[in-house]
């Protein structure tokens, strides 16, 4: 191991997300390249590396830096680069070289220790010097603050959060309860705060670690869709987390309900533990619910005229669009014209397109403003497409600003907590309807977000199947909604003749219904092929999307999709992905591809976003290379195409289906998995050419008819099952679904059971 000692004259690169760098480094006479983690290190600093020297290929002898620590500058030539390189904001080489010469080899202590100084030099007045000190002292705190981080495993990353968020007193922090750095640091968890304080000598029965690990469990059933959890779960769950009894966490409950950290609940005889934020997510929905719905009044209130002028301008409607609407589809456009709030709800075939086309007719020949949406990319295209209306994703029609707000961190949820939408209660939606389709798929953080840029007066529609899977993120929107009994809404429930000659519509229909679909492959667009044997399966499967399925739905390989209930086992996202990519994109001299964890990357490959991510950068590219549009924001569930791999840069370029391409440092592929084979809960909202289910094994909890339900109905011309005969009836059998652990509901009667009082 070798030291080297010298001025950081420039920083030729360094990746934001992991602090690797390469630096010039001026040791005595020599200029040397360093190579390293170099986080939270200016140009003009001195430092003092370890580390050995290397012969690269390409760039010739380097210094490979394993650590390095700032120094003070030494001499009066090393202060005046330091305070001349840009560190220090408002000293500039001209002011630098002036205080050099004031105070020669004494000008660091001259700043540290009498400040007031600086201002015996022409062009600096006593605020500046204050200041120059200030800043010169704030380096110094930070350096400090992040050696006595490192000492506890901290990485130079999270250092510098817990510096910001703390300053100096990070170190009370970390000495009396570093959970708090779970609570207030964005990317630290109850997980490593509670490494940190087994280092610290925290006690296992610590009060505060109680607390912390109450709510980490809180946040964890967030994670599984849950907004609260019954006590007597909480307790379990928890107990287990934290390695201690009952008994011995219990107390802590009270003190977090008192410290506003926790809302308790009775709800049928059970107390119902809510952290802060989601009880008030849940509370706030319903309240602007009832507002939205009160700036309408009362929809019986409507006189015979009224009602008699409404149903005349339909008729005339259907005539001019050449629609004809069944007595429910009429139904459903007259509540959604009578009510601040309308749920419209079907399964496929049911007409839902053809009631909502008609309902924007309407509104539009009133001269309405109407605003469409949905949470995807996929279903905005769906929507666009089925109504002829432009319509968004709903972050982008609130207009999703990923930008970290101070004040808006939550427990619950930091990533979407950490971003904030320009459209809020206080620049609410220039709207008269607002329509959002694929409703089963917006969580309870989300609606709350929809909600608050909806002023009262404008018109929410909201369009879902409410047997669809429930959303990835927490709650049941649509389902606690249309059972509160409080929301206008019609279920369409009539399979008309067009969806009626597709099998795939009729099945789809049995299976909700729990009865038996047939599996004798006289259809022309749902097959069955009865097999027993994994390696078979994936033998039929590559066959299916290489040669068979392109040609019968005329259209490509990476159309159709292959959806399976789980992500483990021989038929999971993770075996299945590792398989189609061999065979679907194989290995070739001209395909870059870069290893990341236990995953290759290969230009070509199908890949799905698995977290949502607010900061991200996006940006639409003409033929031409201009970008004409770009944005931020990039979501669990986008699918896209490997495009770019740049070695160099170490970067992947990927383009998502509605042609937002986003470019990866390699520290951020985890939030990327290959999308040859997605869960089925991951598909919702998508529609695709063809589906390949393979159905063969797997755990009871999985293998249920919502979850067959929601695979089929993704398919829009053909869908192939491959498997066993006897799983598909057991799942069609099986109504068991995860209970989520969600009160939208009854905060919305109690909201309106006030108002009737």
């Amino acid at each position: 191991m070798e030291t080297l000692k010298g001025f950081v004259e420039h920083i030729i690169y360094k990746n934001p997300q992991n602090g690797y760098g390469v630096i010039n480094l001026t040791a005595g006479d020599m200029e040397i390249t360093c190579t390293g983690i170099f986080t939270n290190l200016d140009e003009g600093e001195c430092i003092e590396a370890e580390g050995a020297f290397v012969e690269h290929a390409v760039y010739g002898r380097q210094f490979k830096t394993e650590a390095f620590r700032v120094v003070p500058p030494e001499d009066a030539v090393a202060v005046e680069r330091y305070l001349g390189s840009g560190a220090i904001k408002g000293v500039g080489a001209a002011l630098a070289a002036r205080i050099v010469r004031r105070f020669g080899d004494d000008t660091f202590r001259i700043i540290e220790e009498e400040p007031h100084r600086l201002a015996e030099i022409k062009g600096i007045s006593e605020k500046k010097a204050r200041e120059i000190a200030e800043q010169v002292e704030e380096k110094r705190d930070m350096r400090e603050a992040m050696i006595f981080l490192q000492k506890y495993g901290i990485t130079n990353a999270l250092a510098i959060k817990i510096y910001k968020q703390y300053g100096m007193g990070l170190y009370k922090v970390m000495q009396e309860n570093p959970y708090k750095l779970a609570e207030d640091v964005s990317g630290i968890g109850f997980r490593i705060a509670d490494e940190i304080a087994a280092k610290i000598g925290i006690h296992t029965d610590s009060d505060y670690r109680i607390r912390s690990g109450m709510l980490y469990t809180l946040m964890q059933a967030d994670a599984e869709g849950h907004v609260y959890l019954p006590k007597e779960l909480l307790m379990e769950k928890a107990a287990q987390i934290l390695g201690l009894t009952q008994e011995q966490i219990a107390p802590q409950l009270d003190n977090l309900a008192i410290d506003r950290k926790v809302v308790i609940k009775e709800k049928d005889n059970t107390l119902c533990i809510y952290s802060n934020s989601a009880y008030y997510a849940e509370l706030n929905c319903a309240r602007m619910l009832f507002e939205l719905q009160r700036a309408f009044g009362d929809a019986d209130r409507l006189t015979k005229t009224e009602r008699e002028r409404l149903s005349s301008r339909l008729k005339k409607l259907e005539e001019t669009n050449h629609m004809e609407l069944d007595e429910l589809q009429r139904k459903a456009v007259v509540n959604a014209v009578e009510n601040g709030i309308f749920i419209l709800s079907g399964g496929p075939g049911t007409g839902k397109t053809t009631t909502i086309n008609m309902i924007i007719r309407y509104f539009e020949n009133e001269g309405l403003d109407i605003f469409l949406a949905a949470p995807t990319g996929r279903a905005a295209k769906r929507m666009t497409e089925a109504t002829g209306f432009e319509a968004k994703t709903i972050h982008r029609l609130l207009e999703l600003n990923g930008a970290v707000s101070d004040d808006a961190m939550s427990n619950i949820d930091r990533g979407a907590a950490a971003v904030h939408f320009e459209k809020n209660e206080l620049n609410p939606l220039e709207a008269d309807v607002v329509i959002i389709d694929e409703m089963s798929m917006v969580d309870i953080h989300l609606f709350q977000s929809l909600l608050k840029a909806i002023a009262p007066g404008t018109r929410l529609i909201m369009v879902g199947d409410r047997n669809q899977l429930p959303s990835v993120g927490a709650g049941q929107v649509l389902k606690d909604l249309m059972e509160s009994g409080r929301i206008a809404s019609v279920v369409l429930s009539k399979i008309f003749r067009q969806a009626g000659e597709s099998d795939i519509v009729v099945n789809a229909h049995r299976i909700n219904e729990g009865k038996e679909i047939p599996l004798d492959n006289k259809s022309m667009d749902f097959f069955f092929l009865e097999r027993d044997n994994v390696n078979v399966i994936y033998k039929h499967m590559i066959l299916l999307i290489t040669q068979k399925l392109p040609k019968y739905v005329k259209s490509g390989m990476y159309d159709i999709q292959v959806l399976t209930p789980m992500r483990k086992g021989a038929l999971g996202v993770e075996t299945l992905n590792g398989i189609l990519q061999q065979y679907l994109n194989p290995p070739a001299p001209e395909k870059l591809e870069i290893l990341h964890g236990d995953r290759v990357f290969r230009l070509g490959d199908k890949v799905m976003q698995v977290k949502n991510n607010y900061q991200l950068e996006w940006e639409i590219v003409s033929k031409y290379g201009i970008a004409i549009d770009s944005g931020q924001g990039v979501f669990n569930g986008d699918v896209g195409i490997i495009k770019e791999i740049n070695e160099t840069a170490k970067t992947v370029t990927v383009e998502y289906d509605d042609l937002r391409q986003v470019t990866y440092p390699v520290s951020g592929l985890d939030e990327l998995e290959l999308a040859y084979a997605i869960t089925i809960h991951k598909s919702q909202g998508s529609e695709y050419p063809a589906v390949i289910m393979p159905l063969l094994t797997g755990p009871k909890m999985l293998l249920n008819r919502n979850l067959l339900y929601t695979g089929v109905t993704r398919a829009k011309s053909c869908v192939t099952i491959l498997g066993s005969r006897e799983t598909v009836k057991q799942m069609i059998a099986n109504e068991n679904e995860q209970k989520r652990y969600t009160g939208l509901k009854d905060r919305i009667c109690e909201m309106f059971l006030l108002d009737e009082d």
